[in-house]
């Protein structure tokens, strides 16, 4: 049977079919035969019975029909199919993966505690080291090693079960106000040895003068205090997220996200990020500069 029979057959309103050829009509049978009764015929294992509307519609409808039949079946055959594959995980993998995991972060904690420790004894050790650039070194490897207890620990914990938190509501509050204030901290210190290397490089004739006791003690306790601003304080008062996120964790204590509003992301990252980062490179940059012009002096 041809396109034009077909769309001649389509547009027609008629129940009544047109006349035809005989070898025309065997076509047609064969046609309506096998897309009518379609998934009988060519699918038998779907055990489909077409609706009643369709039974007497057109070969194209009885064709869309069918068509969304084989893409369900193909559906559902996937998901069982993924399904199976999750189901066929054994027991040892996942063992070995969980092992292999712990290791890698308990070797992490334990370089970050050694190395930052080591940091604090060579200090403690040598007088010729206390000098003032090696105190913000010293309290900036204390930030660290807190960082690895306070934060990498209750971290592998969340890692080692599978998401699931084992330490209540008040500890998850108090889990991601030490991990924003030690990791804001480390970076308020790095800021702050930029500091001292600009004045010690671009102006060491005033670095006596500038960077004495008093300011390297007002320094550490301004590297120290203000991260509680951005942490502690609007952490514990719910001002960090949304009232949604808040009645999502009393009502699921056993996890323990950090989901923040636009007003607590941009004044936390401006005061833990952006701030120090920018002067960070601007005194970098001042002291690249020096250096170079020094030693264009010396091969002049």
């Amino acid at each position: 049977m041809d396109v034009m029979a077909v769309l001649e057959l389509e547009s027609d309103p008629s129940p009544a079919l047109p006349t035809v050829s005989s070898t025309e009509a065997d076509a047609v049978d064969v046609y309506g035969d096998a897309f009518l009764t379609g998934p009988t015929l060519l699918w038998p294992d779907l055990n489909f019975t077409p609706p009643s509307m369709f039974t007497t519609a057109s070969p194209v409808a009885s064709l869309l029909e069918n068509a969304s039949v084989v893409l369900v079946s193909s559906a559902s055959s996937s998901a069982v199919t993924r399904e199976d594959v999750a189901a066929a995980v054994q027991p040892w993998q996942a063992l070995l993966l969980l092992s292999v995991k712990g290791a890698i972060m308990g070797i992490i904690i334990f370089a970050a505690l050694f190395g930052n420790l080591l940091v604090i004894v060579s200090v403690m050790r040598h007088r010729k080291l206390r000098v003032i650039t090696n105190y913000f070194v010293v309290s900036l490897a204390l930030a660290d090693m807190l960082v690895a207890i306070m934060a990498m620990c209750f971290n592998a914990s969340v890692e080692l079960t599978g998401g699931l938190w084992l330490f209540g509501y008040f500890m998850c509050d108090v889990w991601n106000s030490m991990d924003v204030y030690f990791s804001s901290a480390s970076i308020l210190h790095l800021c702050c040895i930029s500091v001292d290397r600009y004045y010690a490089i671009v102006q060491p004739l005033d670095y006596p003068l500038i960077m004495t006791q008093a300011r390297l003690g007002v320094m550490l306790a301004v590297v120290w205090c203000a991260p509680a601003l951005v942490s502690f304080l609007p952490i514990f008062l719910g001002w960090y997220t949304t009232s949604e996120h808040l009645e999502f964790r009393r009502l699921h204590p056993d996890t323990c996200g950090f989901t923040v509003n636009k007003p607590y992301a941009v004044v936390s990252s401006s005061v833990s990020f952006w701030v120090p980062g920018v002067i960070m490179i601007c005194m970098y940059y001042r002291i690249y500069m020096e250096a170079d012009r020094q030693e264009r002096m010396l091969y002049r």
